[in-house]
């Protein structure tokens, strides 16, 4: 018995915990992009269904022996493709489909081993059947999804902070050579099954018993119906829909932290626990009730307004609310369980459901959406499931039922109905969702650029303010200050700018100056220049490349900018890839000696201020903090920090007279390519 616990929570240990070691070295690749972890989440979802399917055929088709030989040869086979470091030639040159790219990089790099991950779990509860006939299986189930969970717990707390980036890649592959011997040792003792049992795993009348019978499940053991593995794909894919809808929807607006991605996860696995620990968690008629109450609640949290930017409230809502769909979810699949020689193909249909939700939100969404909208369908579709279980219950669930599917349905239009009012442009892809609104009319009008609920850029459309600096960018900002104080030289300026927006700082370009606008997002560029006129009014020579800023800054000759503006934001995240020490050195390359690094870092939810402020002290540059409350007619507030190697360039009085001093943080770590941790910048 414990060689089969320890082997399957090992297993599910790793298989959780490669996602965000996997997740966080990829991340600088691709922009820092939240959608890195969505994309992993549908590669992990669709390997889980492939190695379920392996291990339902192999149970099916083969003898015990042969079964366990052709595991055995690929579990060691798989040794060698450690240890899981992606390879550099996956690093993207800027006109690739990121998604395609990723699932390509994660096939090469961890593809073996986590197919056999995923083949674990069922494989080890037939093994256990085998050798313990008149013992149910399924509580390995549960004690899988606990390993799982604490993996996932465990990352941001007790591993990101304190292991670097490759280490961990060491670790869990040192890990998987341990699991791989484990395995075949779980797999031998098998063999020494009772006679009576079959080469399958069909267990006896005992087994069966053990299991519950909740409507009449199993049958007798009798195959299960095509309606009742249909409804196994439904149930099981209307939680992964709902897991990465909400993923999606409380990341889009905050940097990709590991622990937003993890808690969603990790509540999802939670409620596994709890269904198939078979203690009686799932209490029907309590959890059918708070369902419909909570289905109901997200609805109008995600469609109100004045909640969009209540991040303690959305966090809260929508954190209980997946715990609570998938506690329903995912107890009425163990309701419908069937007994045990039927359990390969259960959990191969419970992953299948998994796959189909993760394609349909991480594929198919952002090619046929053009925002969020996945969320309030993810919501009335569990609504309208919630209908179909109770259909034949008490008439006061089906009346829960029947409002939940209205509220959610009336909420989800009401959303889609705000987001296009005011809307002339609209565009999704990978890098999020980008929307230009318009107010007012004819020279009235003014444009606004909107990544998620964040504003990026706006211009006016009378013809003297359109060409004004707005926003983060007028004379009084850290960046307009820099950018002026090079004016009065007889040379012209060089600028370059991580981070187009709408290209507002081309106002200041002059006759014969280059402004250079790294972008990683071609939607943005596409944008920039087909609805606001930033670019094309400007002065001064407008270069738009296309790609990750450090991976073409990597590859550049030495530019000699004047001033370099870090200013890539997906909402408010900003890529962690472009705030370390190996990214800063890459920055100083491309400077002249006395130019201008201006980091904005304006940020509801993170306090980047002492991490720029820690790299200028480890590189030993002067430092000048600039916080701006804007001009109130067309600046908003702003705050940047300015570095330069030359103390001059930050004394001239229009700089050292608007500069805040800063409360150096010596307490951390400085920030690298192999460490940094966005939970401790959290305001």
């Amino acid at each position: 018995m414990p060689l089969y616990a320890v082997t399957i929570f090992t297993s599910a240990f790793l298989l959780f915990l490669v996602q965000p070691v996997i997740a966080k070295q990829i991340l600088p690749w691709f922009g820092g992009s939240a959608t890195v972890w969505t994309t992993c989440l549908v590669f992990f979802q669709t390997t889980l269904l492939l190695g379920y399917a392996y291990a339902d055929w192999t149970v099916r088709r083969l003898t015990p022996r042969n079964s366990l030989v052709v595991h055995a040869v690929l579990l060691v086979a798989s040794i060698a493709l450690l240890p899981i470091v992606p390879a550099a030639f996956w690093k993207p040159a800027g006109a690739e489909n990121p998604s395609w790219l990723i699932l390509g990089m994660l096939t090469a790099t961890i593809g073996l081993p986590y197919f056999l991950l995923s083949t674990t779990s069922p494989l080890v509860q037939v093994w256990f059947a085998r050798r313990f006939p008149a013992r149910s299986p399924y509580r390995l189930f549960a004690l899988s999804n606990l390993a799982s969970m604490i993996a996932l717990l465990g990352y941001p707390f007790l591993l990101e902070p304190w292991v670097m980036t490759r280490a961990q890649a060491w670790g869990w592959s040192a890990g998987y050579v341990a699991f791989v011997a484990l395995c075949i040792a779980a797999g031998y003792a098998s063999r020494r099954a009772p006679h009576a049992m079959v080469r399958t795993h069909v267990a006896p009348s005992s087994v069966a018993a053990e299991a519950p019978a909740a409507d009449a499940a199993d049958d007798g053991g009798a195959p299960p119906t095509l309606a009742r593995q249909g409804l196994w794909i439904t149930l099981a894919a209307t939680g992964s829909i709902l897991l990465l809808a909400i993923s999606n929807h409380i990341t889009q607006n905050v940097a990709a932290v590991p622990l937003l991605w993890i808690v969603p996860l990790a509540l999802y696995l939670l409620t596994f626990i709890l269904c198939f620990d078979g203690t009686g968690w799932y209490k029907r008629d309590v959890f059918l009730s708070m369902v419909a109450a909570a289905l109901g609640v997200m609805a109008w949290t995600q469609a109100d307004p004045s909640l969009t930017h209540e991040l303690a409230i959305q966090v809260g809502v929508f954190c209980t609310g997946l715990f609570l769909a998938c506690m329903f979810c995912h107890g009425e699949l163990v309701r419908l369980k069937p007994s045990p020689r039927h359990l390969t193909r259960f959990y191969l249909m419970i992953s299948l459901g998994g796959a189909i939700g993760s394609v349909l939100v991480g594929i198919l969404a952002p090619l046929l959406l053009p925002a969020y909208f996945e969320l309030g369908a993810a919501l009335a579709l569990c609504a309208l499931l919630l209908l179909w279980q109770v259909r034949r219950d008490h008439a006061v669930f089906g009346i829960l039922g029947l409002v939940s599917l209205f509220v959610t349905i009336g909420c989800a239009a009401w959303y889609v109905r705000e987001f296009y009012d005011g809307t002339i442009v609209a565009k999704r892809n990978f890098y999020g969702v980008l929307r230009v609104w318009q107010t007012g009319s004819d020279e009235a009008t003014k444009r606004i650029l909107i990544h998620g609920t964040i504003m990026h850029g706006n211009q006016y459309g009378d013809p003297v303010l359109r060409r004004e600096p707005t926003t983060y960018y007028t004379a009084t900002s850290g960046i307009g200050l820099a950018i002026e104080s090079r004016h009065p030289s007889v040379e012209p300026v060089k600028v370059g700018v991580i981070g187009l927006g709408t290209g507002t700082i081309a106002t200041w370009g002059a006759k014969g100056d280059v402004y250079r606008f790294y972008d990683i997002n071609p939607a943005v560029i596409e944008i920039a220049k087909r609805d606001f006129t930033y670019l094309g009014d400007s002065e001064a020579t407008i270069e738009t490349p296309l790609g990750d800023a450090r991976l073409v800054l990597e590859r550049e000759a030495p530019q000699g900018f004047d001033v370099l503006a870090i200013d890539a934001f997906s909402s408010d995240a900003i890529p962690v890839h472009l705030i370390t020490a190996e990214a800063l050195e890459i920055y100083l390359r491309h400077m002249k000696p006395n130019g201008i690094v201006a980091f904005h870092v304006t940020n509801r939810f993170l306090d980047l201020v002492p991490v720029v402020e820690g790299l200028a002290h480890a590189r030993g540059l002067a430092v000048a903090w600039i916080s701006d409350s804007g001009d109130g007619r067309l600046g908003s507030s702003s705050e940047w920090v300015l570095l330069s190697a030359d103390p001059a360039a930050l004394a001239k009085p229009s700089i050292a007279d608007a500069a805040t001093p800063i409360s150096p943080r010596r307490d951390w770590r400085l920030w690298t390519d192999d460490f940094n941790n966005l939970v401790q910048v959290l305001k």
